[in-house]
């Protein structure tokens, strides 16, 4: 079953509307120059009342191990998302699943995913220098040809009005999403997020 995530979040009342619209993990932006950055301990705050069985992300980019390992015990993470330009074999030792994001231009971006000793790959689209949060897509057509046993996670300028079509086209294990169901950086709508659960999974059953 197609797993949705909502990431950026940054309040208390974001998490409650997100799990009450459906999503499966919210995802806590720790890269300071995100305009959705969430410091460590307002995220473990956030973290200690969520309801059963939602999945917490930590955000990380190009930061040492030792202080991811720090925050995701710090907050309880469940994922941490590698969104630099890290290494995963040098975050061997968290103990969290470990997805990497790969950022996608074109086809030559996804050769050899199997490269990645990961739990999960997240594709998100490559513009400049960027480490997401672009708010912008790739082509989604690009894959069609791709084979690989790691699970992908669709992400990149994915909003209710998209999502249908990316995961028709895409066929990913999950979606990730944030701009595309704000208000405001890092105010989420409800009505957004569940617009956009909602025709995620109609997309994925037909």
């Amino acid at each position: 079953m197609l797993r949705v995530k909502i990431c950026g979040i940054t309040r208390q009342e974001d998490v409650l509307a997100a799990a009450q619209a459906g999503a499966d993990a919210i995802g806590f932006q720790f890269y300071k120059q995100s305009a959705r950055y969430i410091t460590p301990e307002r995220a473990a705050l956030l973290a200690k009342n969520l309801p059963p069985f939602l999945s917490v992300v930590g955000v990380f980019v190009n930061d040492e191990p030792e202080e991811v390992r720090r925050i995701a015990e710090l907050c309880h993470l469940d994922y941490v998302q590698l969104h630099g330009n890290e290494n995963p074999n040098s975050f061997s030792n968290i103990p969290c699943r470990i997805i990497k994001a790969v950022r996608v231009e074109r086809a030559d971006d996804l050769i050899d995913l199997e490269r990645f000793s990961v739990d999960a790959l997240l594709l998100d689209a490559k513009v400049g220098d960027l480490f997401g949060g672009t708010g912008q897509c790739f082509d989604w057509s690009l894959l069609k040809s791709i084979t690989t046993s790691v699970p992908l996670i669709l992400a990149g300028g994915l909003r209710p009005e998209n999502i249908a079509s990316a995961v028709k086209i895409a066929h990913p294990q999950a979606v990730d999403v944030s701009s595309g169901v704000e208000s405001a950086p890092g105010i989420k709508s409800f009505d957004k997020m569940r617009s956009f659960i909602q025709n995620a999974h109609q997309a994925a059953d037909e």
